[in-house]
């Protein structure tokens, strides 16, 4: 049974052009297990280093799968487990992508995700099963000490926060609707 959070790490074909890479094929991700349908793309620039963004999910019935990938500059990536039920509610496991690495981020339904920016001018782009619904939008802080992310920032560095995701509530006070689907957490390869 495949992991509910996967680290994708697309093969590039190079040459003395450059290289290719093959980022999303449905045959291919059936393969690891994921199959559902991306219905929208998204794409975001974040201008200062630290830039925060997150810890972003969609209740049901508009949840999100995302397939997320950084395509300039360099982000650490983060889905905390919110499947009520779960030996692992409330961990979390994070990556390094990057332009340089082009390594992609399967985050399921039932996990929250955000990323730090490690760079100035880092432009990230994700695919989701279904489009932004403002009645499903929810949130949980960034720094809930329950979570407990080890975010790559320098010891006393804020981050650049939106309105928003500087007030997002903490686990304790989320009454998850999602559920445990038997795969635990598992740490990324």
């Amino acid at each position: 049974m495949p992991h509910p959070v996967q680290l994708i790490q697309p093969r590039r074909f190079g040459d003395s052009r450059g290289w290719f890479t093959e980022v999303y094929s449905k045959p291919a991700f059936a393969t690891l297990g994921i199959d559902c349908c991306f219905i929208q793309d998204n794409h975001s620039l974040s201008v200062p280093k630290y830039t925060l963004r997150g810890l972003h999910f969609q209740t049901p019935p508009r949840g999100q799968d995302k397939l997320v990938r950084c395509i300039r500059g360099a982000i650490f990536d983060v889905a905390v487990d919110l499947r009520k039920g779960s030996p692992t509610y409330g961990q979390w496991v994070g990556a390094e992508l990057s332009a340089e690495n082009g390594h992609q981020l399967f985050i399921p339904i039932g996990f929250a995700h955000g990323f730090v920016t490690l760079q100035d001018n880092c432009e990230v782009t994700y695919k989701c099963s279904d489009t932004y619904a403002p009645d499903s939008d929810g949130g949980v802080r960034w720094d809930d000490p329950s979570v407990g992310i080890d975010w790559p920032m320098p010891a006393g560095t804020a981050p650049e926060l939106s309105a928003k995701d500087a007030v997002q509530p903490l686990l304790a006070n989320f009454d998850s609707p999602f559920l445990y689907d038997g795969r635990p957490l598992a740490p990324l390869a």
